[in-house]
């Protein structure tokens, strides 16, 4: 398929500069013959989910007709209509590639390792073991001419392929939700969400999306990323562990009516084996206490049996203080304490749990949560730090 980089700006749509710029994938059917970004049933779905988040205030034009039952029934702004919307509002729109892909399909666009190059090709796969051809590689350079000209404070990636231009990464389910700097141009905010048309095909996924556009509101006013300052302690002493216990003890002792004190606990283990135990009674500090560290020969993070005996001890005076526990998918965790002999006290809280309860509908694991909740990088971005290249840093 013979292909010719698209001059900026040809096809995109939007004010310069714009706070937020959407980066989409490729062009459907109904773009295609448009020639313009969201002018079919996504861009008609899109533009309803930023009017309900508010990202957009101007309502969609109202559009009756009377069906043959003789109601009164709404429909959707044709093409055109929805352009002419398009057009007056405060966001940029841009794509990945600017064509409408054989069959509907990027992958249709894609071979195998072998015939883009082998070792000689640098970016990620776009499907798996599916390389896009080195044709529409410059489109990528054109997306970053026009980022660098829009100079957005946010750019939200819709879907797959954006993700894969700006991240260089896949997997939208795992890692749309929450602010992460873009490859494609460094220092620049990116939020990755769902496409629209994926909404449209998976209508469950429609209140995870609005949830991301609602953090998406918030984050296009500035243009840094920003996260909690926390300190976490994931190599101390037995020192460090008993003035822990006494900083706990005091705080409880000293504390107020008005004090809503909890103790956040949290385990990891592998092989049937608790590996660290984690606790926390405020947002700025946690404790880890390691019984298992991989970089150590051995993998004992204790280098004496009654260290870490004493450790154990530590661990269940922790356990036994009266603050209210908070777990996420506690009964994970506590079958493995118990198993330990350990007994908990005051055990009232599990996120996952509360949070299944108030939406049931919605993954209720740890990363969804962070994604909704917080404003934590995403967990499967940082897993790109392997076990290793932590010890060689901790070494350092």
């Amino acid at each position: 398929m013979p292909h010719v980089v698209s001059p900026p700006f040809t096809f995109s749509r939007g004010p310069l500069p714009c706070k937020v710029m959407f980066v989409s994938d490729c062009f459907g059917e109904t773009e295609h013959k448009q020639r313009r970004l969201m002018t079919g049933s996504s861009g008609h779905e899109l533009a309803r989910m930023l009017i309900e988040t508010g990202i957009l205030s101007t309502p969609l034009p109202k559009k009756h007709e009377i069906n043959k039952l003789g109601e009164i029934v709404e429909q959707k702004l044709s093409p055109e209509e929805l352009d002419l919307w398009w057009n007056k509002q405060q966001i940029f729109f841009t794509s990945v590639l600017p064509f409408h892909p054989p069959g509907n399909k990027a992958i249709n666009l894609c071979g195998d390792k072998k015939e883009v190059g082998g070792k000689f090709y640098t970016r990620p796969a776009l499907e798996l073991g599916k390389y896009l051809y080195p044709e529409y590689l410059p489109e990528l350079d054109r997306l970053a001419e026009e980022i660098k000209s829009v100079k957005p404070n946010l750019v939200i990636a819709l879907g797959n392929m954006a993700c894969w231009a700006l991240l260089n990464r896949t997997s939208i389910t795992s890692i749309r939700g929450t602010t992460t700097e873009c490859l494609l141009v460094p220092g620049v905010k990116v939020l990755p969400t769902f496409h629209p048309s994926m909404v449209l095909r998976q209508w469950s996924n429609r209140p995870i999306m609005l949830a991301d556009l609602l953090k998406a509101k918030r984050e296009m006013e500035f243009p840094e990323i920003r996260r909690p300052e926390r300190e976490i302690l994931v190599n101390p002493s037995l020192d460090d562990i008993d003035h822990y216990i006494k900083h706990c003890e005091a705080t409880w002792d000293n504390r107020s009516s008005d004090d809503d004190l909890i103790m956040a606990i949290d385990i990891e283990t592998k092989g049937k084996q608790i590996t660290m135990i984690s606790f926390s009674i405020d947002k700025q500090f946690a404790l880890v206490i390691p019984f298992y560290d991989e970089s150590l020969p051995g993998g004992n993070y204790w280098e004496h049996a009654f260290q870490e005996v004493k450790a154990f001890k530590y661990v269940n005076i922790l356990l036994s203080l009266p603050f209210p526990k908070l777990f996420q998918n506690g009964m994970y965790d506590l079958q493995y304490l118990f198993r330990y002999g350990f007994r908990p006290v005051n055990c009232l809280h599990d996120t996952m749990l509360l949070h299944h309860a108030i939406l049931p509908e919605m993954q209720k694991g740890l990363g969804f949560l962070g994604s909704i909740y917080t404003n934590e990088a995403s967990w499967k971005l940082l897993r790109r730090v392997r076990a290793k290249e932590l010890s060689n840093k901790a070494g350092e």
